[in-house]
């Protein structure tokens, strides 16, 4: 970050880079937004560094936080519709598949 625009005070985020996000961003903020955003901030990347920091060396990756089990039952082969069945309900069939309204030009 720039020496002139960082917060000396220790903050990870000052008004001013929060003034120039917003600007970025073309968000209107007032002033007093400007100092909660950039508390919020502040806490937000306080919390990024600290998980950063965590020893996770010996920490195997997951996907997850805790344990999943599949709830779904297992698949099963079983008989589907026939190609008539399947066109019975259908508003128009046209050489055994459903017929519906071009919505494309001709030109591909």
């Amino acid at each position: 970050m720039p020496e002139e625009t960082h917060d000396p005070a220790g903050g990870v985020i000052s008004r001013a880079e929060v003034a120039h996000l917003a600007r970025l961003a073309r968000l209107a903020v007032t002033e007093e937004e400007l100092d909660r955003f950039a508390g919020q901030l502040d806490v937000i990347l306080a919390s990024v560094a600290r998980v950063g920091r965590v020893a996770a060396d010996d920490i195997e990756p997951t996907s997850h936080a805790v344990p999943l089990t599949n709830v779904f039952r297992p698949d099963q082969v079983r008989q589907g519709l026939t190609q008539e069945q399947a066109l019975s309900g259908a508003p128009a069939a046209q050489e055994g598949r459903f017929q519906v309204p071009r919505i494309l030009g001709e030109e591909q």
